[in-house]
């Protein structure tokens, strides 16, 4: 059984912004979003930088391959982003979140670095598959904070790891797999904003993916959306 995503892409500036630091990608096995951080345009020059080395990339076809393939791409980020620095000083302290998916024969392998989310829809249930790189989540998992105060808190988009130049390798997870499965990757213009229920709900209603990527970001406008909003909606599909 062959299987590979079919995705589609929605990047949205939100209400706020005048500028979106936002970049994503979506492949037939490849799928990523990037949250640009910085400031204008050293946050956009960080997403972009990501986004062009994974697609540029040929995705290897088992899952170890795969791990490494990703780790090395986090790895090149950083030197580029390192360089871009290096040529222009102004722009030190940019960086971005990085959330891939790759899939490799059943197995889908994630990436990640920062606050961008991938969830996992099947049989009508929602579950996060990554965890955020953030100050609250920390205090979350040490029970200073519960979940819903987590959403409130003021600093709730501090980002404690980033593709910033440095060594920072990806957290790496893995998971098998089935047609039928749906992933959404987003960054938090969405999911700060958008409760879980809400994007499970619209995940399981709209089959059609770009009216489901419509409805999460029609969801985020709703709760102001005071941040760029990207979302990869993907469904795993039988060849």
């Amino acid at each position: 059984m062959t299987l590979i995503l079919r995705s589609t892409i929605l990047n949205d500036v939100g209400l706020v912004r005048t500028n979106n630091e936002d970049s994503a990608l979506a492949g037939d096995r490849l799928v990523a979003v990037a949250d640009g951080m910085g400031g204008l345009p050293a946050g956009e020059v960080a997403s972009e930088i990501v986004i062009r080395i994974l697609d540029e990339l040929t995705p290897p076809a088992g899952p170890d391959e795969a791990t490494d393939a990703l780790r090395a791409v986090v790895s090149t980020a950083n030197q580029r982003i390192r360089a871009a620095i290096t040529v222009d000083p102004a722009r030190d302290g940019m960086g971005t979140t990085l959330t891939a998916a790759l899939l490799a024969e059943q197995t889908l392998v994630l990436a990640q670095v920062g606050d961008s989310r991938c969830y996992l829809l099947r049989d009508g249930e929602l579950t996060q598959l990554t965890r955020d790189d953030t100050f609250v989540q920390a205090l979350v998992d040490q029970g200073a904070l519960s979940p819903q105060q987590a959403r409130q808190h003021p600093q709730r988009s501090l980002v404690t790891r980033a593709v910033q130049g440095t060594d920072t390798p990806p957290a790496i997870g893995t998971l098998t797999v089935f047609g039928g499965d749906r992933l959404l990757l987003c960054s938090d213009g969405l999911s700060d904003y958008v409760e879980d229920e809400a994007i499970a709900a619209a995940l399981a209603t709209y089959g059609d993916r770009q009216l489901c990527g419509e409805q999460l970001v029609k969801l985020a406008h709703q709760a102001g959306a005071p941040d760029n909003v990207t979302v990869v909606v993907s469904d795993v599909t039988d060849v």
